[in-house]
């Protein structure tokens, strides 16, 4: 685990297009911001839990200084629109010992080819791997495809809606019960 900011693996679209699931990088900074600018209002509603287009420079060094210990990032390169670029990404951010927070977003034009179960496959065998008991995640209730993207993980996982949120607690193997 001494290597994952160096971490990458070629993957596959549904299309049958390259994907590359690498670590984030520090100059992925205007990749990052152009994901966010091109996103619709729903998109980033579904991931911020309100529609922004702009973040703060607290914000950004949040999101772009990643430890690869205690905040792991991944994202997802491939070829859209004639140009090789970052189409998606995920992380997760230690919350207690064992456990951590996950969260994914993926560019409009490409959600459904798989992008964030292949992002989720990959952030949970690290967070394994570094020992880590559980992950959860806050949803949308009407972020449906999130949600079945977590019941089709494949790991145990308990849910209970708090008012309009939906907290999803998934078990690594080992784990003790979220």
């Amino acid at each position: 685990m001494d290597d994952l900011p160096h971490y990458a693996a070629l993957e596959s679209l549904r299309d049958g297009r390259a994907l590359e699931i690498r670590a984030l990088r520090p100059d992925d900074r205007d990749g990052l911001l152009a994901v966010v600018d091109h996103a619709s209002e729903e998109s980033l509603y579904r991931r911020f839990f309100g529609a922004r287009h702009r973040f703060t420079d607290a914000e950004i060094r949040f999101f772009l200084n990643v430890d690869f210990s205690t905040h792991v990032a991944l994202v997802a390169v491939a070829e859209e629109g004639g140009e090789r670029g970052i189409v998606g990404g995920g992380r997760y951010v230690l919350t207690r010992p064992g456990e951590a927070e996950l969260a994914f977003f993926v560019v409009d034009a490409l959600q459904g080819q798989g992008i964030g179960a292949v992002l989720m496959r990959h952030l949970i065998a690290i967070a394994r791997d570094s020992g880590l008991k559980a992950l959860t995640a806050e949803v949308l209730p009407e972020n449906t495809p999130m949600l079945k993207l977590f019941e089709r993980c494949g790991l145990p996982q308990s849910r209970r809606r708090e008012g309009s949120v939906v907290h999803v607690a998934l078990r690594l193997p080992g784990g003790a019960p979220p």
